[in-house]
């Protein structure tokens, strides 16, 4: 059975303080409430809050997350954070290729298939992410466009590499917008993507991938999205600065 996530996105929100009583919040509820044992919550801090957090984590249904990296181990990267620092301070997994850094950043397939590596060197997990404009969907290319993000980002990589990374597919025209792809939507093309890594590694590999649906996710629409065969969990961003949101979404999975 794919492991089935809960991730949240922090993104660049919450003071130092105001981020310690959420992650107790989290830790305490999902200590508490959450009983499948097939599901695991991982949390996208600031970089200036992992170290702490990190001793804060007594359970390990929570998993702490990086939100990005820099894909060189060390040297003159003025503000950058390495995938060996991240290690060092009991981060597991690490979001790359999010909408916001591709899009703001321009960071590039090839940038993000370097960070790939490196978080794999270092035997982390890396939360691959990858979308379409409401432009492209329009257009209908977004079933190609967001298939040739994984062929330029993830298919250098062997078979074995591969079953080590989550995929989160997130629309941009529904981040942070209050508009969630319908479930149908978001399977459709969960399906077409999962189908895309079988052409390449064949279906028993793909079968073992996890794919996130990250659009707009919330404890209103969490049990429709994962109740799809190819939805394996959500990269969550607003909600997951709610407790007792975020929580109910980690519960939302099909027993």
């Amino acid at each position: 059975m794919r492991k089935k996530y809960a991730a949240g996105n922090w993104k660049m929100n919450k003071t130092f303080e105001e981020g310690q009583i959420l992650l107790s919040e989290v830790v305490n509820m999902v200590g508490d409430e959450l009983t499948n044992p097939n599901v695991q919550v991982v949390l996208g801090v600031p970089f200036p809050y992992l170290s702490s957090f990190s001793k804060l984590i007594n359970t390990p249904k929570v998993a702490l997350a990086a939100q990005n990296c820099h894909p060189k181990p060390s040297g003159a990267y003025t503000g950058e954070v390495s995938v060996s620092m991240l290690k060092s301070v009991g981060v597991t997994y690490v979001i790359i290729g999010h909408s916001e850094r591709r899009e703001y950043f321009g960071e590039s397939d090839a940038f993000i298939a370097e960070k790939v590596d490196a978080i794999l060197a270092e035997g982390l997990t890396p939360i691959f992410c990858c979308g379409e404009t409401l432009s492209q969907r329009e257009a209908g290319i977004h079933f190609d466009f967001v298939s040739g993000q994984l062929t330029n980002g993830l298919f250098h990589l062997s078979a074995d590499a591969i079953k080590k990374v989550v995929i989160a597919y997130e629309p941009i025209w529904a981040i942070g917008t209050g508009v969630t792809a319908s479930s149908a939507q978001a399977q459709e093309m969960h399906k077409v993507l999962r189908d895309h890594l079988a052409s390449k590694y064949g279906q028993e590999v793909a079968d073992e991938i996890s794919i996130l649906y990250g659009g707009s996710v919330g404890a209103g629409n969490a049990v429709e999205l994962f109740s799809q065969p190819d939805v394996d969990g959500g990269l969550v961003g607003g909600a997951s600065l709610k407790s007792r949101d975020f929580t109910d979404i980690s519960k939302s999975f099909p027993a």
